[in-house]
């Protein structure tokens, strides 16, 4: 069977949020410190303590957003310890993370000049679990007040005159689990309470982010949107890919059976399903969809790599990652209705990142050039996509093989991004671009793909998988036939 596919060119759907294109940074493993920050004393070339390299790097993803600082961190964070002087920064254990010994030198400050640095708006995640309302309130007066009070002057005394520009502010991170083990009712009645402080001053205004689900406890959702929907703008969602069982063994990042590769591509699809029921429960109390879905943390876990902190989390980034994000994207673009940010967990050295470093090596992973590759459907018009795909069949199990998006940007380019699961076959697409209306055009593409299905970037050959020029099509009117090889990620420019 050959895939059949039809672009509508001429039936547009809506925006796709640039924020579905965000990230995560949490105080975790080797994250923030060695990853992002590693002060201005450090040999490792650096700007104001944070390393050139990574900023560089991930500038080239044009990240929307950032979010900061967890995770589970957020609710043993206590802001007042991270500003002022460096030396003088309360020191604490980091209980969630590894035990070890959070020195509190990356804060507000150095946070909020990181994403100035990267061009990217920050999305700060508020303390429920362990902090109080007066400390949360004060956190968002300390970063937003103009004028007079007590906490901007505290801002203006540590060096900053100006307030931040502030839009995304979550109150609290998995309440259900990490962040206070609580059951929905108590916390919707906690997140009522504490988002009535976290006020708006002057012109900054204030997008509330309520700590939402876990995969599919769809009873939270229901209580959620019942005794607080009107008092948020977003609801999360978590959910990550995981090929094994959490507690017993996740499963290698490095060396995947196909019956693992098959799982973990069946997980990652599993997200079309969750946001799907999620939203339905949504629209019943919100059938405006006033209320955005934020998918705040996403992404592969698997076992961490041999010889590592079991709670740093470090895991290395294969070709099967690259495509976890690509189909990922695809849902999220099917859903742009409801879904108005994402973030994967998380940029630099943990879980599905970008980058990785060794001390002053730094390497960009195959998900990064997803990323890259599919940075031109940010803000783009979503153009309505039929696909019919052939089965990737395992063990007597099915999967669709090939999955596609499309997108308009404001020039006129229509960008559509294509992925093959299939790790052993090659997918034939027949596809129709309906609406050109006799046009002449011009394609081009670009293709991320590996002979194995661990091929992976190391710092010995840090370029072993990364995107490639891609002249595997042929066009004949608004017909064309494309070839995706195994595994593959492939974009096409339409002009």
């Amino acid at each position: 069977m050959t895939n059949k596919v039809v672009i509508n060119t001429d039936l547009e759907q809506g925006k796709i949020n640039k924020n579905i294109y965000g990230h995560f940074a949490e105080h975790l493993g080797r994250c923030i410190y060695e990853g992002f920050w590693v002060g201005e004393d450090s040999p490792i070339p650096n700007t104001n303590g944070v390393r050139n390299d990574v900023v560089e790097a991930l500038k080239k993803l044009e990240i929307p957003v950032l979010r900061w600082p967890g995770g589970c961190f957020a609710d043993e964070y206590h802001w007042k310890d991270g500003i002022g002087p460096r030396e003088n920064r309360k020191r604490m254990v980091n209980t969630h993370w590894g035990g070890v010994i959070e020195n509190n030198h990356f804060g507000t400050h150095e946070f909020m000049m990181l994403c100035d640095m990267l061009g990217a708006e920050p999305y700060i995640c508020g303390n429920v679990g362990s902090g109080t309302v007066q400390e949360m309130s004060e956190w968002v007066e300390y970063l937003t007040m103009d004028g007079e009070s007590p906490m901007a002057n505290w801002r203006r005394e540590n060096g900053r005159e100006a307030p931040w520009k502030l839009t995304y502010f979550g109150v609290g991170n998995e309440n259900w689990g990490c962040g206070g083990n609580m059951r929905p009712e108590y916390y919707a009645d906690l997140y009522r309470r504490y988002q009535t402080y976290v006020r708006n001053y002057g012109d900054n205004k204030i997008y509330k982010i309520a700590g939402g689900a876990n995969v599919d406890d769809y009873n939270w959702t229901e209580v959620l949107m019942r005794e607080a929907g009107k008092l948020m703008d977003g609801l999360s969602l978590h959910n990550y890919t995981i090929p094994g069982d959490f507690w017993l063994g996740k499963g290698s990042a490095l060396d995947p059976s196909e019956s693992e590769w098959f799982m973990t591509m069946k997980r990652a699809l599993h997200m079309d399903e969750l946001i799907t029921n999620h939203s339905t429960i949504m629209d019943k109390y919100d059938p405006e969809k006033r209320v955005g879905m934020i998918i705040d943390e996403w992404g592969t876990w698997f076992d961490v790599e041999p010889g590592t902190n079991p709670g740093f989390l470090y895991q290395q980034n294969t070709i099967r990652d690259a495509l976890v994000a690509g189909v990922h994207f695809h849902i999220f673009h099917d859903h742009s209705d409801r879904v108005q940010m994402a973030n994967i967990a998380q940029t630099v050295n943990v879980l599905q990142a970008m980058v990785l470093t060794e001390g002053e090596k730094m390497l960009t992973t195959p998900t990064y050039h997803v990323f890259e590759m599919f940075k031109v459907h940010q803000d783009a018009t979503k153009l309505a996509v039929d696909v019919q795909s052939e089965d990737y069949e395992f063990n007597g199990e099915k999967l669709s093989s090939v999955s596609v998006s499309a997108s308009k940007d404001a020039t006129g380019v229509k960008h559509i991004s294509l992925c093959n699961i299939n790790p052993k076959g090659v997918s034939s697409v027949s596809m129709n671009l309906r609406g050109l209306s006799g046009e002449s055009f011009n394609v081009t593409g670009r293709i991320l793909t590996a002979e194995e299905t661990n091929a992976h970037n190391t710092f010995e050959n840090p370029d072993n998988v990364k995107p490639a020029a891609f002249e595997g099509f042929t066009v004949e009117g608004d017909e064309m036939k494309v070839t995706l090889p195994p595994m593959s990620v492939v974009v096409l420019a339409v002009k």
